[in-house]
């Protein structure tokens, strides 16, 4: 199901919403900083879950105690859309545990 990208507005409107997460090159981006190594690869497998809970497969980039996320929707163009800001608050709900 191709999926239809968010405009301009609904973005900054979703953004005000997320804590700490960007909108860059049509993605929503955000780097978290955990406690070490181990954290950080622990966190990596709970968005996996959640991600492919919704059929949703961001791209996750670690080094050490950091993870950066960044959400982009491919049948959607490589746009940004409502899954991706979906996917964002499910992060943020689970960082926040």
């Amino acid at each position: 199901m191709k999926r239809k990208p968010l405009d301009q507005d609904s973005i900054d409107k979703a953004l005000r919403s997320l804590s700490g997460w960007e909108c860059k090159d049509d993605r929503l981006a955000k780097t978290f900083v955990l406690g070490d190594f181990r954290e950080a690869v622990a966190f990596i497998v709970r968005i996996g879950f959640c991600a492919e809970s919704l059929n949703h497969h961001p791209e996750l980039y670690n080094v050490y105690n950091r993870v950066r996320v960044e959400l982009t929707t491919h049948d959607a163009g490589n746009k940004i859309t409502t899954m991706d800001v979906v996917l964002a608050q499910n992060i943020d709900k689970m960082i926040s545990k």
